[in-house]
């Protein structure tokens, strides 16, 4: 019978030990879930494969001497940002910092590798997907860290973190960015265009200054790391803009598939 009751005993202690690890495993995801949104939600009215487009027509407006992803220092950090998210830039290759003034009731959405495909012919969005899908295809070598702390199953589970966007439409200017790759577009409306790729949504950083870094690799890139020394500045909370950010932020927290 004291064996039985011995018995008995380690099994609650063992039970008990189960229900604080989950409970343990419970409390590390919803501190992560502070930092970003998850992939499959909706932040701002609308999902990654839609930001993910936005990401690109706004990166593509740009003509090279004011295109935002060949910044090497973040003085064109703010250049035609609006609306309650920002966007940052990846790299073509190498090592760059950046530092950067941010609202801090902003969203910071950003790639950590993808690329675009433009239809200049008669390509359709499911033929411009097939070309680029094996560069993304088993990649693993991927890290984002906010202050020291990673996020956590990018390296582990990269495709939660995978974004294939929605076809659209892109209006390239003169001198446009595909210039750099030595590829010449004319001035105008190209579409369709799809990305793909792997992106994070940070949530608004609290004021004062921040560290991101980003990592990326893929089989058609060159390896690059980004460093963002992120000032996050108090906004004018009693602007109609911060007023109509902050109801647009009330209703992202709960805006799931």
């Amino acid at each position: 019978m004291a064996k039985s009751t011995t018995t008995y005993r380690y099994s609650i202690r063992q039970i008990v030990g189960i229900v604080l690890g989950i409970l343990l495993l419970a409390s590390t995801a919803a501190a992560e879930s502070d930092i970003f949104f998850p992939p499959h939600s909706r932040p701002f009215h609308k999902t990654f494969p839609r930001w993910s487009a936005e990401w690109w027509q706004f990166v593509l407006s740009f003509p090279m001497p004011e295109n935002p992803l060949l910044d090497s220092t973040g003085e064109k950090c703010a250049i035609g940002q609006h609306g309650p998210v920002w966007f940052l830039m990846g790299a073509l290759g190498g090592s760059v910092e950046r530092r950067c003034s941010v609202p801090a009731r902003k969203a910071l959405f950003f790639p950590v590798v993808n690329l675009v495909n433009v239809n200049t012919n008669t390509q359709t969005a499911d033929a411009l997907r097939a070309e680029i899908a094996s560069c993304f295809d088993g990649v693993t070598t991927l890290s984002v860290e906010v202050d020291g702390t990673p996020i956590e199953g990018l390296q582990r589970h990269p495709d939660r973190f995978r974004v294939r966007s929605v076809a659209f439409d892109v209006t390239l200017p003169a001198k446009n960015l595909f210039e750099v790759f030595a590829v010449v577009l004319p001035s105008g409306i190209y579409s369709p265009a799809v990305s793909d790729g792997f992106y994070i949504m940070l949530k608004p950083l609290d004021v004062g200054d921040h560290l991101l870094r980003i990592h990326g690799e893929s089989p058609c890139g060159s390896p690059f790391d980004v460093t963002y020394r992120l000032t996050a500045a108090p906004s004018n909370l009693d602007s109609a803009e911060a007023k109509e950010e902050a109801k647009e932020e009330s209703h992202a927290r709960d805006s799931t598939d």
